[in-house]
């Protein structure tokens, strides 16, 4: 995403749930993950819920419980699925029931939901056996429903971090990837996970829904922010220093905050059959 590394590795997609180091180490600082990380457009949660045949929901890889607060908030009862014990372990002090592992190995124990929804975490889950679990624990005419954000950062404030992190680690997979990242490449990304949907043959054609939106972040605020991000979290101290400075200069010059430009995309599909 631009400004931020990948929280996925340079490697086929397919292959992205296989790096679980670092998929597991957002909980590394639980609490600021859950501060600082960006909720989703309430009109994305009311459209899901409006869509879907009741209000049970799976979150699967629920983190710290940012999506689920926002379900339950809409009326929702909500259960996760996170395979990050310390993240686990936050989202259930916010009053969430969360049970441990991975979706893959999850056992739903003969439960079944109207909606299961994955928020900034499908990459982590393989997307094959993903599907056809949803499927298998969707009601008849449930909803799955995949999204994330894409981040549009003023070049002002792209470049520099780029920059810093190209320096900082030389050797990352994430090295090359440009400052900014239009947000149709991520609309081909979430068309593949539509792709997924409709080749486990149990969902309905695929829609990809769009949310546009903007939040404005002073200097201290995103700082909090970066840490959290998949390329960061494994960084040393040092070297995370080095890209916090940059980046905090660049937003000084700019009057100590600026403007980030959200896309929010959704891949979603209905579960078809009568039972």
């Amino acid at each position: 995403m631009p400004i931020l590394p990948r929280e996925q590795p340079e490697q086929p997609r397919a292959e992205a749930h296989r790096a679980r180091g670092m998929a597991e180490s957002f909980g590394v600082d639980a609490q600021r993950y859950d501060r600082a990380r960006p909720p989703y457009p309430d009109a994305l949660v009311a459209r899901i819920v409006a869509a879907s045949p009741g209000t049970d929901v799976l979150d699967v890889g629920c983190g710290t419980g940012i999506a689920a607060r926002q379900f339950r908030a809409a009326g929702c009862e909500v259960l996760g699925v996170e395979p990050d014990e310390r993240m686990a372990a936050l989202a259930r002090t916010r009053g969430l029931p969360v049970e441990a592992g991975t979706f893959e190995a999850w056992s739903p124990a003969g439960r079944t939901f109207d909606m299961v929804v994955a928020a900034q975490s499908w990459h982590w889950v393989d997307p094959a056996a993903g599907a056809a679990k949803a499927a298998d624990v969707l009601r008849p005419g449930g909803r799955l429903a995949i999204f994330g954000h894409a981040y549009e950062p003023p070049p002002e404030v792209a470049e520099p971090f780029a920059a810093a992190f190209r320096k900082a680690v030389p050797d990352s997979p994430f090295k090359d990837q440009p400052a900014h990242r239009p947000v149709e490449l991520y609309q081909a990304v979430y068309a593949k996970v539509g792709a997924t949907m409709r080749e486990a043959g149990r969902f309905d054609v695929p829609e990809q829904w769009r949310f546009d939106w903007e939040r404005t972040y002073t200097r201290d605020q995103w700082l909090d922010l970066l840490p959290t991000t998949g390329g960061l979290t494994q960084l040393a101290p040092d070297r995370l220093a080095g890209i916090l400075d940059a980046v905090g200069r660049a937003i000084d010059s700019l009057g100590g905050r600026f403007t980030m430009h959200f896309t929010t995309l959704a891949a979603t599909a209905v579960r078809t059959g009568t039972s």
